[in-house]
């Protein structure tokens, strides 16, 4: 066991000062929905929507385990809509391995988002049992959620965005909650065996199965812009999911935030978590991926310090083998079994690998900014960011902010480069202004 505090020989020590910081806002497309209820209510309204919905129908809505903005509001508007209908709908999660693997977590997870029977009025029902709706072509059984199969309909609700492990048509979104959110543990587990490189072809044949054997009526596909925001709410009907779901990720693509540096030597997350990203930090945006994943996404980081785990993500610390360096805190915060059941169900097991612990903020950060080869502390180019999720306002060292004024189209300097100040414990405080914490 790693004691509580760790005691090791660094040649030089750890005290040295770090590069001055600057707050830096970086430009984003601000498109966004004002009315969100509003637009789900529209949607509702269209003549072929309206068909699917039978009144007296049993409606199982699926509800996911990541943070999605304003899904405790689209998923009540989504129930008192087919409510209206006629329907009697019912929440179930659809979250694969997520919250332990176990129903209670799950509904635990649901609980986190304002996902309540209080809030919805309507009944959560939690299973991890499955039943078998049909085959893929070479046997392998497709598994459904036992609630959501022995309804009279169902609807699903996510975000659509560019997946973190693999690129295709589709990624995260509607199509990937009809195969492997669905599919709870036994079929998440099934799926992935075929390896996360075949998911590009291998999960629309899964979502195709559900279509053909149990009454999927449409999904809410929600699009995010750079700053955490709903921009885009469209309800997608079942045959129509293969066409116009690739569509909606392309425009999630334009739309999601990045860092617009090619390279940097140090980048330090606050926050990792699944409410921010299935990989608890995106490596769309840190550009660094697991083992044996093709990436070639910029920016090219050298050291990955995350410094602390959200407190939604209920201790799995997934993705945590993708960092470098982490704080005793966010190893103390780690739960074992969460995080084990969903790498073990992936497959991808380095995503649980511990990094190098140090015991504060300031000795992870200065760790990392010693150890980038070739590079001065006072020359190292840093990037300090909330999560991957709120990427607006960021800091940079001083050795960055040439870059920075030479792209005005991209960034605004807030303030002047200022010193590190951490407190007694060697602590940092939390980044503020217009970054609002995922915790």
């Amino acid at each position: 066991m790693i004691p509580d505090r760790i005691e090791v020989s660094i040649a030089g020590g750890l005290d040295f000062p770090l590069p001055p910081m600057a707050r830096v806002r970086q430009k984003f497309d601000p498109a966004r929905l004002d009315d969100i209820a509003g637009a789900v209510r529209r949607e509702f309204q269209r003549p072929e929507i309206r068909a699917k919905v039978k009144a007296g129908q049993s409606i199982a809505v699926g509800c996911g385990s990541r943070g999605v903005a304003n899904i405790g509001l689209i998923a009540r508007t989504v129930i008192e809509e087919l409510r209206a209908l006629g329907a009697k709908p019912f929440i179930f999660p659809c979250m694969g391995s997520h919250g332990a693997a176990t129903a209670e977590g799950q509904r635990k997870v649901l609980e986190t988002y304002g996902i309540t029977e209080e809030a919805t009025g309507v009944p959560i029902r939690a299973s991890m049992d499955t039943v078998i709706t049909g085959h893929l072509e070479d046997g392998t059984p497709v598994h459904m959620d036992r609630n959501a199969a022995e309804a009279d309909g169902i609807v699903v609700i996510n975000r659509i965005k560019p997946h973190t492990g693999f690129r295709g048509a589709t990624e995260s979104g509607l199509t990937k909650m009809l195969s492997i959110g669905i599919g709870k543990i036994v079929g998440a587990a099934t799926y992935h065996r075929h390896g996360m490189d075949r998911f590009p072809e291998l999960l629309p044949k899964i979502r195709d199965v559900h279509l053909a054997n149990r009454n999927v009526l449409f999904g809410v596909g929600i699009v995010e812009n750079a700053y955490d925001e709903t921009a885009h709410v469209e309800l997608v009907l079942a045959e129509q999911l293969a066409t116009r779901e690739p569509v909606l990720q392309t425009k999630a693509k334009e739309l999601m935030p990045r860092l617009f540096f090619d390279e940097i030597d140090v980048l330090i997350i606050e926050e990792m978590g699944k409410n921010i990203s299935g990989a608890g930090f995106d490596p769309n945006i840190t550009g660094r991926n697991r083992r044996n994943v093709q990436w070639s996404n910029k920016p090219m980081v050298k050291k990955i310090v995350v410094l602390g785990l959200t407190r939604v993500s209920h201790g799995n610390a997934t993705g945590i083998g993708g960092a470098d360096v982490i704080t005793m805190r966010l190893f103390r915060d780690l739960d074992v079994s969460s995080t084990y059941a969903n790498v073990i169900t992936a497959g991808n097991l380095d995503g649980a690998a511990i990094p190098i612990v140090m015991n504060n903020d300031h000795d992870a950060i200065a760790l990392a900014v010693k150890t980038v080869v070739r590079v001065k502390p006072e020359d190292c180019r840093v990037v300090r960011v909330r999560n991957t999720l709120h990427l607006s306002e960021i800091e940079v060292s001083a050795p960055m902010l040439a870059d920075v004024k030479a792209q005005p189209e991209r960034f605004e300097i807030v303030g002047p480069a200022h010193a590190w100040t951490f407190d007694a414990q060697g602590n940092l405080p939390p980044l503020t202004g217009h970054i609002e914490a995922a915790a």
